[in-house]
This record gives structure tokens, sequence and C-alpha cells, in this order.
């Protein structure tokens, strides 16, 4: 199959040579033309048949390489090496764990940034050396990447980021780089950002639901400080700056424990599902009215918390996933503070 010949240029126009032959490539792979492992003409022997010169093929050579989209074997020649990445934006998405919330806040982005867009979705399980070598195999082969840094420290601690994660993040070229969920991170301005705020989001949200908490004699935070995905300690300080000010007595414990002593006046605050479950049997098995003789609050709204009638304070993860394609489809740079909202149920 002599592929050069599908390689069309346009002489009249305006884009560079080495692009129209970029363009071409791309085109031919998505039409079928071009499968995986077809060989390619040298860059001597386009340069020839197409009567361009040898820098301008080796220019449009070496972006399909970063790309991943040709690769080249020594002694042997190039070889187109992949078929998925043909659309006109290549996006990495790279999230810290997989739960309901953190997929919504995918599925939204997806479904925003339309179908002209190719997204590779991996998790990294907060774990720095899983996250960098994802990073070190996919450099300069996406138009942008999609990062949410959470990352945990050798004894299991919350950290936002560490030294050789920055460093590597600061490798990404500005222009391709979004930083989500997340604006601790210690990496220049003129990038996009869509995050939330953690310290100061709780605080606000369990003040908007000051006249039902205030019913309470007790306010218990159930925060996890090690976990295998740990969370922001900005939710713990929102929460003891929000007690302080408003002269509330409070706890906070480490999980909901088997056969844990509950008091009428009690209200829980919980962050993992393990413990709001757990909760929620133990008010049960003792007979306990849900929103009356205890409450609970959860953080981060899913469907089931709304079924069974959960008060939540959340994040609006949709709107963080359409933000985030709005930004990057309208050429948009900057910061955004997602909405972070005290949904009121029966549970309070």
């Amino acid at each position: 199959m002599e592929i050069h010949k599908f390689i069309k240029l346009d002489e009249n126009s305006r884009i560079p040579k080495y692009q129209q032959i970029v363009n071409s490539v791309i085109h031919n792979i998505s039409t079928g033309n071009f499968k995986i492992d077809y060989k390619i003409p040298s860059i001597n022997r386009l340069s020839e048949d197409l009567y361009l010169s040898r820098d301008t093929v080796e220019k449009a050579y070496s972006i399909l390489k970063e790309r991943n989209i040709i690769t080249s074997i020594r002694g042997k020649g190039f070889y187109i090496s992949r078929t998925k990445l043909i659309k006109k934006l290549n996006i990495l998405f790279l999230i810290n764990k997989l739960s309901w919330y953190k997929m919504e806040i995918y599925h939204s982005f997806l479904n925003s940034i339309g179908p002209n867009a190719y997204i590779d979705l991996h998790i990294y399980h907060c774990d720095e050396s899983l996250f960098l070598n994802l990073l070190s195999k996919h450099e300069k082969a996406y138009d942008y990447y999609v990062i949410m840094p959470h990352f945990k420290t050798e004894n299991s601690e919350y950290t936002s980021t560490t030294v050789a994660v920055t460093q590597a993040m600061n490798k990404i070229p500005k222009n391709k780089l979004i930083i989500l969920d997340n604006k601790q991170i210690p990496i220049e301005d003129n990038i996009i950002t869509v995050y939330e705020d953690f310290e100061n989001d709780i605080y606000n949200a369990l003040k908007k639901g000051i006249k039902k908490i205030s019913r309470y004699k007790k306010i218990i935070l159930i925060y996890p400080e090690k976990a295998v995905y740990p969370y922001p300690k900005r939710i713990k300080r929102g929460f003891m700056r929000f007690c302080a000010k408003h002269n509330l007595d409070f706890d906070i414990l480490n999980r909901v424990y088997d056969d844990m002593i509950l008091l009428k006046g009690d209200l829980f605050i919980t962050i993992e599902e393990d413990d709001l479950i757990n909760l929620l049997e133990q008010i049960r098995e003792k007979e306990f009215v849900l929103g009356n003789d205890i409450g609970i609050i959860s953080y981060n709204d899913t469907p089931l918390k709304a079924l069974l009638g959960i008060t939540v304070i959340s994040t609006d993860f949709r709107i963080m996933g359409e933000t985030t394609a709005g930004m990057i489809l309208n050429n948009e740079k900057g910061v955004y503070k997602v909405p972070f909202n005290f949904i009121e149920r029966k549970s309070v």
C-alpha cells in the first residue's frame, strides 16, 4: 500500500505543510485507510514523493511520534502505532480514586466535551509512583492533561502533592494542564483550575444549616486520619472553625466503631460510605429516630443518599465536569471555584 498517495497537501492553504501531513495522517486513521502496524514511508522517501524539504517531513513525524500515533523501529522504519487518538482533542484524565462522585465529574466532563474528543481515563489510587509512571508513559501524547491531585504519604496520611509530583506536572506545558478539585498545588498561574475549597466549603455549608445543627447537643465528625484514600485535613480544620465560631460542643473520631455508644442529641458528620452505613445500622438496631434523636450529615452527595433521605454537604460534581470541559472548548484560562451546598433532608 502506497500510503503517501493518501496524504493530501493544499498548496493554497495557510496551514504549514508539516501540520497538513499530521492532519492528513490522523484523518486517514480515522477513516480506516491507515491501520495499526502499517509501515509508512521514510522521511527521505516522503519528502521526495511530496516534493517537500526533509525538515518539513521530519517535523511532522516528530509531532506524530510525540502523540504516539507513529513509532520508529531502528533499522526497519516508521509504523502506525495507535488508532484511537485520532480526534481533535486527545485528553488524559487522571483521577485519584474510583468513586461515584469522581465518576460523576468524569461523565459530566465526557458529555460536555462532545464527540470530537478522545478521553483516556486512568486511576492512580493516590499513589505517587503510579501517578509518575502514568505521566511518564503518556508524556507529550495528549492535547490536555486533566489531573485531580490527591496523594497519600508513607504513613497513609493526606497530602495535596509531593516534590516529585509537582516537578512532573511543571513539565507539562501550561496551556495543556488542567488542575481539578484541588487548588493547593505550587504551580504558576495562568492554567485552568476548577476546584473546591475544602476548609471554607465545609465551614460555609454547615453555616447554612446552623438552625438545624444547633438543635443537637454534640457534633461528631468522623474523619479518618489514615485511609486507603485519605482526605484533606482542611476538612477537619473547617469543621473545627465552624464549631468554635458557633460555640458548639464537638468531637472528632477516626471511624464509627462497632457497638459505639450513641446518645440522644448526637449529630454525626460522616465522610466515608462504610462509616455512614455502619452508623445507620446501629441507629436502627438501637431504635433511635433518625433526624430526631440522632442526626446525620454526610460528605459528598450520591443518588443513594438522596433516596435514603440523608442530609449532605457536597460539591456540585456535575458543574465541576461541565465547567472544565467548557473552559477547554472555549480556550479559557483561569480559576473557578465550584459551588458547595448544604442539602437538607430528613436525617437532621
